[in-house]
Order: C-alpha cells, then sequence, then structure tokens
C-alpha cells in the first residue's frame, strides 16, 4: 500500500510565499535599499578606513570621568523615565480597564463609564503614537540640551505603552475575584488591590522591568538630538571623528545593556 507524499497545506504556503514576495519588493524598491552598495569597494575602503580609528579605545582620565558621568545620566534618564511613566500609566489604565468599570453593575452609569474608557484609550494611543524621538526633540527646545528632554520624552511614550500593555494584562486574567469584590461593592482601587494585582503582578512587573530595559537603549539613541547621556557624548565623538572615544562608548554602552539584561532576568525570577 503506498502513502501520498502530497503535503495538503503547500499550495497555501505557495501561495503564501508568493503573495509575501509580491509585496515585499515593491516595498524593498520604495525602501531604496541596495546591499550592493554596502559591498562596494570604495565603501567598504572608507568603511574600514574608519573603524580602524576605533583603535585603541580611549582611556585618558578627563575622557573616562566624562564617559562615566553619561553612563550615570543614561542610567538616570531610563529610570526616572520609567517612574514618571508608571505615574502616567496606572491611572490610564484603570480608566481603561473594562473589568474595573463600575458601570458593569450599575446600567445608569455605564455610558459616562464607556466615554470615559474611550477618552482614556485615545488618550493612550496618542501618548505612545508618537516616538520618544520625537518628543525628545520637542522637549530639547523647552528644557534645552540635557537629561529633562529625555526624561520627559520617556515619561509621554512610555507612559502610553505601558498604559495599553497592563489594561491588556488586567483584562486578560482571571476576572472572578475581581467581579466579585465589585458586586459586593468595593472600590475599584480595592477590587484592583485584591482582586487583579494577586493574579497579574508577575506579567505587570515583567513587562515593567522591559520596559526599563528598552529605555535604556532609548536613551542613548535620544542622546544623538540632545538630550544627555551616552548618545549625546557618542554624537560629539563621532562628529570630532574620534574613534577611540567612540569605541570606549560602544564598549560602555555593550556593558550597560548586557548589565540590564542580566537585571532584567533576575528581576523576572524574584516574582515567579
Amino acid at each position: 500500500m503506498s502513502v501520498s507524499q502530497h503535503d495538503p497545506a503547500a499550495r497555501g504556503r505557495a501561495t503564501a510565499l508568493v503573495v509575501a514576495v509580491c509585496v515585499l519588493w515593491p516595498l524593498l524598491q520604495v525602501a531604496q535599499f541596495d546591499l550592493a552598495v554596502l559591498f562596494d569597494t570604495g565603501n567598504l575602503a572608507t568603511l574600514g578606513g574608519f573603524l580602524g580609528t576605533f583603535l585603541p579605545p580611549a582611556t585618558d582620565a578627563d575622557f573616562l570621568g566624562y564617559l562615566a558621568s553619561a553612563t550615570l545620566d543614561t542610567l538616570a534618564i531610563a529610570t526616572i523615565g520609567i517612574a514618571l511613566a508608571m505615574l502616567i500609566a496606572v491611572p490610564l489604565a484603570l480608566l481603561s480597564t473594562r473589568s474595573l468599570s463600575i458601570g458593569r453593575l450599575d446600567g445608569r452609569l455605564r455610558p459616562v463609564s464607556e466615554a470615559i474608557r474611550v477618552l482614556a484609550r485615545a488618550l493612550t494611543l496618542v501618548l505612545r503614537g508618537v516616538p520618544e524621538l520625537v518628543w525628545a526633540l520637542v522637549f530639547v527646545r523647552i528644557f534645552g540640551l540635557g537629561p529633562a528632554a529625555g526624561v520627559a520624552a520617556l515619561a509621554i511614550t512610555y507612559g502610553g505603552m505601558l498604559a495599553k500593555v497592563y489594561s491588556e494584562i488586567l483584562e486578560s486574567s482571571d476576572l472572578s475575584p475581581t467581579r466579585a469584590l465589585l458586586a459586593a461593592g468595593s472600590g475599584r482601587l480595592v477590587a484592583l488591590g485584591y482582586g487583579l494585582l494577586p493574579v497579574a503582578s508577575d506579567e505587570l512587573v515583567s513587562y515593567t522591568v522591559y520596559r526599563w530595559e528598552c529605555a535604556v537603549r532609548a536613551s542613548v539613541v535620544m542622546g544623538f538630538v540632545g538630550a544627555g547621556g551616552l548618545g549625546q557624548l557618542m554624537d560629539q565623538s563621532m562628529k570630532m571623528l574620534n574613534g577611540g572615544e567612540a569605541c570606549s562608548i560602544l564598549i560602555t554602552f555593550l556593558l550597560l545593556v548586557m548589565a540590564a539584561d542580566a537585571l532584567s532576568a533576575w528581576l523576572r525570577r524574584q516574582v515567579r
């Protein structure tokens, strides 16, 4: 008895592949990405000459002092930015979470509750819809060059991101304790503290730590527009064509990211 080797899903996979190519190829042309340019002989020589200036890394005392200060600024931007983002996210998440709505128990309050939830979600969308780099450019005009602009940019964008995910985590958790507390006449904060947080705390903490890890990286990028930290120091070194300083900054940034990854993994283990 022969067994058919025909794959019933082969036609679907082939169709999906053809559709993907038809969609991605025009987009690739629009993006003007040409891999051959990267491997052009002249461009490789220019890149090699530039990378050759990275060695040896800068180790003079004055520069290392600036580097330590910029590293501390980067950590401060990420940490204070996330702390302020949480202050924005928590109330927005509470207003956006349907399971904490008193309007579900009292039909008379349902229209008001729905309106508040729609407004909270719209505000969340606006906050997270504008990239932190754009906010940093705006706040540099207000605060001037330095970490304050980066803190404000992270607080706004990450506040919207945290609010959205917090709300989704709370909505997807076991709602039985929360509904029982609300039905018994408890307030929203009591229902949150005793009904939702015990079952959702692990995910909430894990995502917050992950966002702090992302904030460390984002704070470096925002430094290129004047928001302080390692990015601003890197921008100055690149403009001065000082490869040794740029190399030292990159090494520091990689070590910082590795430390953030390790701390993030440790904190996630502690809450499980």
